[in-house]
């Protein structure tokens, strides 16, 4: 262990005075050359040593005499004398190390006894099993190429406040195995995700993340400035009505997995920038795209987690069996049996019923409104199994193609898992004039103090009247669709680096 941590007289050393010492054994490295080499390279990862040697005996590991070298992180140590035992921990794992002074010269040696826990160093050797069978390197040489100055969090408590873990990510990862476990789901799930895009020969894209017109959702957007142009821009809100420029362009299949920027409050499922999925394919409807998010959400969890059913906040979520399809009207009564389907279709039980349940609405909301927020309040959180939610009110989805049997409501679903929306799904609107008459509603919306209401879109009004192919789109919450394969309770669990109000000592 670290000399903090092998105090004789098993007394507690002062934060600051163990930075000190730090800081004093890094100067006598710099007075005997460079503290900071950068000339040692590593030909071999930690864990992968350990996979592969995993099924090789003591016996036949000694007749290979197999030479490595790693760098990696000190997390742990035994002192004992001329000899030592260490623990290395890279990027893929940790592996043991073995030090004796005779091996690795007196110098080298004093130098690695004098360390502490968090240094970076670099070994090479050659491996064997111990008596107690771990796969192990026996150093023929060890230097110190990084020097940590300040400690470690306690090895038996690593790092537990979450505040702190969200403000001291860096540190979070190195003390916690489970979260550097999240992050690796995280990014296994994006690869995934990727892949099955481009099997089904989706062409990936990057849009502008400054727009001059914020569009392609209901969000307030952040505002910035352009010194150059002398003119205002908005952090990107969605990709939408670029991606959907590209359809009208000619490329019948695009998908972007970006970061969106909402200024909106937040919460366990909202943090202001965030990753989204968005995809749109040609000659397709909701219905093509439903079947295609549902494959392809059951696959990435088979491929990531090895299973087909994850524990999600005190619940299993089987993403094997078919997923639930319901219209919004229809899960409002199944979940509320006391409301009878016509009570949803008139506007003054509506506003009762909003009244019952005592829900916040404006004078001007509309029946379609006033059937969202009875959903979103009274039903969303109990749709624990994948769900799609289907017919959606029209005034509440100023993209989506109007269905053409039944005006009021569009082909749109959404996507809810564990509770909470995960995935929005559109036959998207390719008719200019109608698409014209909707951003003329939003814009006098916007004129009556929403500020989430779009504004008109001149340039995508002209790209419509180019023709875009009837298509559909959807976009999926990656950070939200993570959260359910690490069972995380909050989104900032699965960003690495989430938006925090400052400490007033910062």
């Amino acid at each position: 262990m670290s000399d903090e941590h092998n105090n004789p007289e098993n007394t507690v050393v002062d934060y600051h005075d163990q930075v000190a010492m730090r800081k004093s054994k890094l100067a006598e490295l710099r007075a005997r050359g460079n503290a900071y080499p950068n000339h040692l390279k590593p030909a071999h990862f930690a864990g992968d040593i350990t996979q592969e040697m995993a099924d090789v005996d003591k016996e036949a590991m000694a007749a290979l005499n197999k030479e490595v070298s790693v760098c990696g992180r000190v997390m742990n140590r035994r002192i004992m004398g001329k000899a030592s035992f260490v623990q290395l921990q890279d990027f893929t794992g940790q592996v043991q190390v073995y030090v004796r002074k005779n091996d690795v010269g007196e110098l080298a040696y004093a130098d690695f006894t004098h360390g502490d826990l968090g240094d970076i160093v670099y070994v090479k050797g050659v491996l064997f099993r111990t008596k107690t069978n771990e796969i192990t390197i026996h150093a023929s040489e060890v230097q110190c190429v990084t020097k940590a100055l300040r400690p470690m969090p306690d090895k038996f408590h690593g790092l537990a406040e979450k505040e702190l873990c969200y403000r001291k990510r860096y540190v979070d990862l190195l003390a916690n195995a489970s979260t550097r476990d999240t992050f690796l789901v995280r990014t296994q799930a994006i690869a995934a995700i990727r892949q099955h895009l481009q099997s089904a020969r989706f062409l990936e894209v990057e849009t502008p993340m400054m727009h001059a017109i914020a569009g392609g959702a209901a969000a307030r957007p952040f505002i910035t400035h352009h010194n150059a142009l002398d003119m205002p821009l908005y952090m990107r809100i969605a990709p939408e009505l670029f991606l959907k420029r590209l359809l009208v362009g000619g490329f019948d299949r695009v998908f972007e997995i970006n970061r969106n920027f909402r200024n909106e409050g937040l919460s366990t499922r909202h943090n202001p920038e965030f990753t989204m999925l968005e995809f749109y394919q040609a000659y397709a409807d909701y219905h093509d795209f439903m079947d295609f998010t549902e494959q392809m959400l059951q696959q990435v969890v088979q491929k990531v987690c090895g299973v087909s059913a994850v524990a999600f906040q005190g619940n299993t979520i089987d993403f094997s069996q078919p997923f639930q399809r319901l219209t919004m009207l229809d899960a409002i009564c199944q979940y509320h049996t006391e409301i009878e389907p016509q009570d949803l279709q008139d506007l003054d039980k509506l506003q009762a019923l909003a009244q019952r349940f005592q829900l916040s609405l404006e004078p001007h909301f509309s029946m379609g409104e006033i059937q969202l927020i009875l959903f979103e309040e009274l039903v969303e959180k109990q749709l624990i199994q994948p769900t799609f939610i289907t017919e959606y009110p029209t005034e509440v989805s100023p993209l989506s193609r109007r269905n053409d049997d039944r005006p009021e409501i569009v082909d749109r679903c959404e996507l809810f898992i564990g509770g909470q929306e995960v995935a929005n799904i559109f036959s998207e609107l390719n008719d200019p004039e109608d698409q014209a008459e909707r951003f003329l509603q939003q814009a006098a919306a916007r004129e009556a103090g929403d500020h989430e209401a779009m504004h008109y879109d001149a340039d995508y009004i002209e790209a419509l009247e180019y023709g875009m192919p009837p298509a559909a789109g959807a976009g999926i919450g990656i950070d939200r669709f993570v959260m359910m394969l690490t069972d995380a309770g909050a989104i900032r669990d699965v960003i690495l680096f989430p938006l925090l109000k400052p400490l007033q000592s910062d």
